[in-house]
């Protein structure tokens, strides 16, 4: 069993455990059982759709709805264990092992796993990966290339930058498929290129808020409420930021287009990402001072180095990006939305 699996023992619906024991024993089966689960989900569907509501007393009509509420949140749940699956079951076919729950071992140090960014690199696009590196840029500076420190950061701090960056590569994939079909038709705009004077110092303002807040790092020490900002940040907000193709065709796109593929599509999206970071990092526990913030004083710190923390945000993104395929390959395949 592959580390990252341990998540698959907590999932709750039948569907969930079915899966996870095919992925365990037998992952080549995944697909076809991922198949029949989405036929039997649908046939439930149609039948419970095409029922009748009772036209006899207030107590039948409210136990009928009761009964349907309670389906409609077994297939949500189903669903989204089943979303799950397939996204643990992505990174075994790349033979990617996932980040253990973070623990200390006997230095100290959380960041005992292998570091594995040949093969995170490798899943996406060489216009994406760029994406990429500027991301790593803003939240580790000029020291990106530094294995070998290692800080005292809040853990808590650690798991924010770990959800944004899930949810940026759920953008970036998004993003990108568009990206390199109309790419491969040869319908980009011409100013889709590289500009040559395009400000290198300055991260896009239009990128969706999850970018943004893995940047966090880099805030002045006197804005931040987190005295681990000063071991980490190498240099100033946006540097190192390269520009290339795909940055320049997301800074083109207008509020409205942005707006829609910043968003994250369903619900079961949104619980997987949650669950999964606090599957990883625990629950925090935040202690607020009198004035309404974080008590930083009262914050768990973990020792991590920058290699471990690159390794995190390249786990994270690639997260994010099977999370995006996956969903997609679900929703092509049920005739009822995903909520």
């Amino acid at each position: 069993m592959i580390a990252g699996v341990r998540q698959l023992t907590n999932l709750e619906s039948p569907v969930g455990q079915f899966l996870s024991q095919i992925l365990v024993s037998h992952p080549h089966l995944v697909p076809a059982a991922v198949e029949q689960q989405l036929e039997q989900l649908q046939n439930d569907y149609e039948e419970e759709n095409h029922k009748e509501e009772p036209s006899g007393s207030g107590t039948d009509i409210v136990l009928y709805r009761r009964i349907a509420e309670v389906k409609a949140n077994e297939r949500r749940k189903a669903l989204e264990e089943m979303l799950y699956t397939l996204v643990v079951q992505k990174f075994m076919d790349k033979k990617i092992s996932l980040i253990p729950s973070i623990s200390a071992d006997a230095t100290g140090r959380v960041d005992v796993w292998p570091s594995l960014d040949e093969k995170l690199e490798g899943v996406h696009s060489s216009e994406a990966f760029e994406m990429i590196q500027n991301h790593l840029a803003l939240i580790l500076g000029d020291r990106s290339g530094d294995t070998s420190s290692v800080a005292q950061i809040s853990k808590l701090r650690v798991g924010q930058v770990y959800a944004a960056s899930v949810m940026f590569g759920y953008f970036l994939r998004r993003i990108d498929q568009r990206f390199q079909l109309e790419k491969a038709m040869k319908i980009l705009p011409d100013q889709m290129g590289v500009k040559e004077n395009e400000d290198e110092g300055q991260a896009p303002a239009t990128l969706p808020m999850a970018y943004e807040d893995s940047t966090s790092f880099h805030q002045d020490k006197e804005q931040s409420s987190h005295p681990e900002v000063s071991p980490w940040a190498g240099g100033e907000l946006g540097h190192g930021i390269k520009p290339s193709r795909l940055r320049s065709y997301v800074m083109a796109f207008d509020a409205e287009t942005l707006a829609r593929y910043a968003t994250i599509r369903s619900k079961e999206a949104v619980s997987i990402i949650e669950k999964h970071s606090e599957a990883l990092f625990g629950k925090p526990e935040i202690v607020f001072t009198s004035q309404g913030t974080i008590d930083p004083l009262r914050e768990e710190h973990i020792k991590i180095g920058f290699g471990g923390l690159k390794r995190l945000v390249l786990e994270a993104v690639t997260f994010g990006s099977f999370l995006w395929d996956v969903e997609s390959y679900v929703d092509s395949r049920i005739h009822f939305v995903l909520n």
